[in-house]
């Protein structure tokens, strides 16, 4: 049995408890569950010894049993990984290396966890959180005095803060996944930085007045034509909103202010004699809104924001407006309205129709019923393309082209002057099934296709890769020719198509004078000459997949007041 005695000394030497606790940090008087690892490793270590023959011939075998009780903590071990994490979210928060692993940082929340220390575990790291916080909020207030180096500052505080805390939080996860998500009064550890940045933020009111105010200043700028840069706004009312402040700190200021601007903007407006110009810069205004809040402003502020502009620019000075002018007015208005809801060009259908009732107040239900008429053409069109749809299937009528007609009534819209020209065969086919469909459905009634306002998208394949191209259809006309040959003539062109000659001209220059040139002109110049032959561009290349090629716009008449 002495021997027995020797096997047992062996599997707990004082050298292998030492190993022990140098791994685990712990000292283990006897074994806990989560030390299995360690116990297999001296179990191997023993088992040569598993097959000697002891006394009387029989073989006995060394059994390990786990610990029972929960380790001991290592002396000065909690405050040892206190200092080490410690020095972790110090080195994350001034951005420099950090001396730990992931892992090993980690393994020190859990075994800190693990007996009970969860809450002095994050009632420390809140301290040193607000502590750094605080320190950061303390250098903005005594940072430049100029607006755009102190909001570059504010925001990189902000990015940097966000930074961190992921890092901070990453580290001690299992702290957060624990003891965190158990106590449901405790913020998780990302929500406690928001909260904290938040609250020395509102405290201190320095800071928090510099970052609206210069906020507000740039918006100012940008509305008198000026540069800014929106992506530091974004940023910096994306920050509002993360801390939950947006609408309380700055929103409510941002419409007083507003309301300011557009008041004195309404005043300026009201001294214009030119009513075309007025009305642009009312429209243009109105988009340049529209456009601000899908660039940095959040999506609730629209209807506020619109609101405000309207009554300022319509509501309160509109009759003065109107009273220079109305017939004037409701010939340029018509037809800026007719191009929009043509064209799909409206920044907001619902601001439309807000612009009509206004109107309607001011002017009378006469001056806009031929208005409400294009809007009332506009929805019934939608409707017999449903139908044309339906029917088309019915009666099996092949195609690969998809045709969409707006059925407008002469008497809502502006006078467009009808054009011959000459239509592919599949879309003079696909002209006439829409008549006959339509016809059938109201029979008495006569159409008359107005060339000038026809939009097509053509798909294109070009050597450079697959592009779709946006164009008029005269634009379509010259641009499907080469599909059936590699060059032409402005004369041949102009027969095959029909386009008369300052139409065709016109077209021809922004498809090989523009900017985006699918057609190749020879010889080279803005302008085209007679005798001028053109190519299809096998080289064209064009960062964008979908490509708008606008026509070259004929000069219009100005309408000015007496």
């Amino acid at each position: 049995m002495a021997e027995e005695d020797s096997f047992s000394s062996s599997a707990t030497t004082s050298q292998e408890q030492e190993q022990l606790e140098n791994r685990n940090l712990i000292v283990p008087s006897v074994a806990a569950d989560h030390h299995t690892d360690d116990l297999t490793e001296a179990s191997t270590t023993l088992s040569g010894f598993a097959g000697v023959k002891l006394g009387t011939g029989s073989v006995k075998k060394l059994v390990i049993r786990n610990f029972k009780d929960k380790p001991l903590i290592l002396e000065n071990y909690t405050e040892e990984a206190w200092q080490k994490l410690k020095e972790a979210v110090q080195a994350i928060q001034n951005n420099t290396s950090v001396q730990y692993s992931l892992e090993e940082l980690y393994q020190s929340v859990k075994n800190l966890c693990s007996y009970n220390l969860s809450a002095n575990l994050y009632k420390q790291l809140k301290q040193l959180c607000e502590q750094h916080i605080r320190a950061e909020i303390h250098q903005l207030r005594e940072y430049s005095l100029d607006t755009g180096p102190f909001l570059k500052k504010m925001d990189k505080c902000w990015q940097d803060h966000a930074r961190q805390m992921s890092m901070i939080r990453n580290i001690f996860l299992f702290l957060d996944r624990t003891y965190v998500f158990q106590i449901s009064m405790l913020s998780s550890i990302w929500d406690m930085g928001l909260e904290l940045f938040k609250s020395y933020i509102i405290r201190d009111q320095n800071v928090q007045s510099r970052t609206i105010d210069g906020i507000l200043l740039l918006i100012e700028k940008e509305r008198n034509g000026e540069m800014i840069d929106r992506c530091l706004i974004q940023r910096l009312l994306s920050m509002l909103s993360d801390l939950q402040i947006y609408q309380v700190s700055f929103e409510n200021k941002f419409l007083e202010e507003t309301n300011r601007f557009y008041a004195a903007e309404g005043r300026k407006l009201v001294q214009k004699k030119e009513i075309p110009g007025c009305l642009y810069h009312i429209k243009n205004l109105l988009e340049e809104e529209v456009d601000r809040v899908r660039a940095y402003l959040s999506l609730n502020t629209q209807k506020l924001l619109i609101a405000i502009v309207e009554k300022q620019l319509l509501g309160e000075h509109l009759s003065a407006v109107l009273q220079k002018g109305k017939d004037v007015f409701e010939a340029f208005y018509k037809k800026d309205l007719a191009r929009r809801l043509l064209l799909g060009k409206s920044a907001s259908v619902d601001a439309e129709k807000s612009m009509l009732s206004k109107l309607k107040q001011e002017c009378g239900t006469a001056f806009t019923n031929k208005l409400q008429g294009m809007f009332k053409d506009m929805e019934l069109s939608k409707d017999t393309m449903i139908q044309l749809k339906q029917y088309m299937q019915n009666q099996n009528i092949p195609g690969n082209i998809e045709l969409t007609v707006n059925i407008l009534t002469t008497s809502f819209w502006p006078t467009y002057i009808p054009k011959e020209i000459h239509l592919p065969p599949e879309m003079e086919r696909l002209q006439e099934n829409f008549k006959n469909f339509y016809l059938s459905k109201h029979s008495g009634r006569k159409l008359q296709w107005q060339s000038t306002l026809g939009h097509c998208v053509l798909k294109a394949e070009f050597k450079k890769g697959k592009k779709e191209l946006q164009v008029t259809l005269f634009q379509t006309l010259v641009l499907l020719m080469f599909n059936e040959g590699d060059h032409f003539s402005l004369e041949e062109i102009k027969m095959a198509t029909g386009l008369e000659d300052r139409e065709l001209r016109r077209t021809l220059q922004s498809l090989a004078c523009g900017r985006a040139r699918v057609l190749i002109k020879n010889p080279k110049g803005k302008d085209v000459e007679d005798g001028d032959r053109f190519f299809c561009n096998e080289e064209f290349k064009h960062k964008l997949f979908k490509i708008k090629i606008n026509q070259i716009q004929e000069k219009e008449t100005v309408f000015f007041s007496s």
